[in-house]
Order: C-alpha cells, then sequence, then structure tokens
C-alpha cells in the first residue's frame, strides 16, 4: 500500500493577523494530477510555499514524504516551477541546466535528455537572453524534470507557451503521473486542465471549498446539462414544439435539463428519431463548475432555490 506523498491536515497561515489560508486539508497520492484553482489571492501561492519548506503553518500538520517540508528527502524528490521563472541571461540552456543538476547531486551528462524533451535542442547553445518567453517557460519545465521528482508542483505552467508546446507539456505530465509522480498544478487556463488533472482543488479566501474529480463536483453542483437538438431541414419549429425546448437558429433546438433529466428527454429525443439528425450532449465545463463554486456562499444558495 502506498502512502500519500502529500498530507495537510487543517493548515493555517497568518500574516500580521489576517489569517491567509485557513484550516486546509489535502491528501495527495503518487501518480494524482490536481489542478488547484482560485482567484488571486485565494491562497494558493502561500499554500505552495508551506509545502516547499518556504514559509511554516502557523496550525496544523503538513507532511511531506511522511516528514518535515524543506528536509533533505522532501527537497530532493520535489520540483517546483514558478510562473516567472528567472534565469541569467549570459547563460546558454545547457549551462543552466548543468548547474542546476549539479545543486541536485545529479551528473550534468544525465540531464541534456531534457532540453530534446522540451523542444529546446536547437537552443541548447544560445544564451538564454535570446530566449523567448515560452522558451524560458519550457527551460523551467526542463529543469523541474532534473532527477526524477516524485512531487511536481507547477504555477500558472503553460503561461506564453505556443499551442504545440502546451500539448507537450501536458503529455509530460502525464508520462511524471504514469511513473508514479504527483503533479499538483496552479492555473487559470480551465479549459486546459479540465481533461489532463484527475482531482479539482478549488480555493476560495483561504479556504478549500471543493476537492473531487470533476464528474462529482458536477454532479455536487447541480448544474444543467445542455443538449443540442440537430433537427432535419424544415423541421425545427416542430422538433422545438414537441420537446417544450427553443429553436436557436433554422436547425438547432436547445434544451436545458438538470442532470436528473438528462436520460429521459434523450429518450424523447430518441423517439422523434425521423425529424432529427444528430444530438450532441454539452455537459457543465470547468469553468461553469468553478463559478459555481468560487461565488458568494448566498448566490450557490440562490442558484438552488
Amino acid at each position: 500500500m502506498s502512502h500519500p506523498i502529500l498530507k495537510l491536515q487543517e493548515v493555517s497561515k497568518r500574516f500580521a493577523g489576517t489569517e491567509v489560508v485557513k484550516q486546509v486539508s489535502l491528501t495527495v497520492e503518487p501518480g494524482e494530477r490536481i489542478a488547484l484553482l482560485g482567484h488571486n489571492g485565494a491562497g494558493k501561492t502561500t499554500l505552495m510555499k508551506m509545502i516547499l519548506g518556504l514559509l511554516r503553518p502557523t496550525s496544523g500538520g503538513l507532511e511531506v514524504f511522511g516528514g518535515d517540508p524543506g528536509s533533505s528527502l522532501a527537497r530532493f524528490n520535489t520540483a517546483f516551477l514558478p510562473e516567472n521563472v528567472a534565469f541569467h541571461r549570459s547563460l546558454t540552456g545547457d549551462e543552466h541546466l548543468a548547474m542546476y543538476a549539479r545543486l541536485k547531486g545529479v551528473q550534468p551528462a544525465a540531464v541534456r535528455h531534457l532540453m530534446d524533451k522540451v523542444d529546446l535542442a536547437d537552443a541548447r547553445r544560445r544564451a538564454v537572453g535570446t530566449y523567448s518567453k515560452g522558451m524560458r517557460q519550457r527551460l523551467g519545465l526542463a529543469q523541474a524534470l532534473i532527477g526524477d521528482p516524485r512531487l511536481v508542483m507547477l504555477d500558472e505552467p503553460t503561461s506564453g507557451l505556443d499551442p504545440v508546446s502546451r500539448q507537450t507539456f501536458y503529455d509530460i505530465v502525464a508520462e511524471l503521473a504514469d511513473k508514479g509522480a504527483a503533479v499538483l498544478l496552479s492555473s487559470h487556463a480551465l479549459t486546459e486542465v479540465e481533461a489532463r488533472t484527475d482531482r479539482i482543488v478549488i480555493m476560495r479566501r483561504g479556504e478549500l471549498i471543493a476537492d473531487d474529480s470533476l464528474a462529482a463536483l458536477r454532479s455536487r453542483a447541480g448544474l444543467p446539462a445542455r443538449l443540442m437538438v440537430i433537427a432535419k431541414p424544415d423541421t425545427a419549429d416542430e422538433v422545438a414544439r414537441r420537446l417544450g425546448a427553443r429553436r436557436i437558429n433554422g436547425c438547432a433546438v436547445e434544451i436545458l435539463c438538470e442532470p436528473d433529466d438528462k436520460l429521459a428527454r434523450l429518450a424523447a429525443i430518441a423517439k422523434l428519431e425521423d425529424l432529427v439528425i444528430d444530438v450532441d450532449v454539452v455537459l457543465p465545463s470547468l469553468d461553469d463548475v468553478y463559478r459555481h463554486f468560487s461565488a458568494p456562499k448566498q448566490n450557490q444558495e440562490a442558484g438552488h432555490d
């Protein structure tokens, strides 16, 4: 039986009397990919700094690999990629990786392949001062991969990356998880992380307000699904009438239905097969779920009235 890589029990952090992280409990197992979401100021960065051992919790328990954050074991097995990476402008990409490898006790020759992995092979001997923001971000990812870390923490990691580089990045994240590493990813690019993480953790004003799979959070939120029915030519009005729905253009009919009503609605659509060409089921997105849980509590309650 594997032990948790990361375990927080009612962790709080105060600065000058202000509580910025409030009794957060969280367990991260090997191989999990977790999206850490929240508005600016929600407490995500402070939480990450405590996990890294850069800040000490005011109260609560925090274990990394079964020990204290910042211990030798934790430092060696943890990688961190900040949102804004900073490198010496006059050093080359290869020289940076060699330096960080030595700091981690890894032979520089063992990390040369990482420049290929992040598609920087052609720039490995160029000074980092000539790199674009996206190239520096990819170099930061290469640096984070040194030593095969078992806990990888990423803060807005795709900032500045083009679409191809973003796909490469998420392929690397999947590879890390497949090898048993835990990945904690903080991002505002919700569409990107929706299908590429296993759990969603949402913070609001220092509190952890949601922690589950996207499917479970959808169910808990009770947000409606959207059924888009494509009718045969000149039948959209008839389809809308028979389904008690609304036509939104010349051939499409939209139905908003509660989660428990979805199968019944699909059955009703199936009975109109002589009038219908196709139907798309659009489930609430991560954006929708995030808006629901990050809204003030009174707004969430009003949404269920």
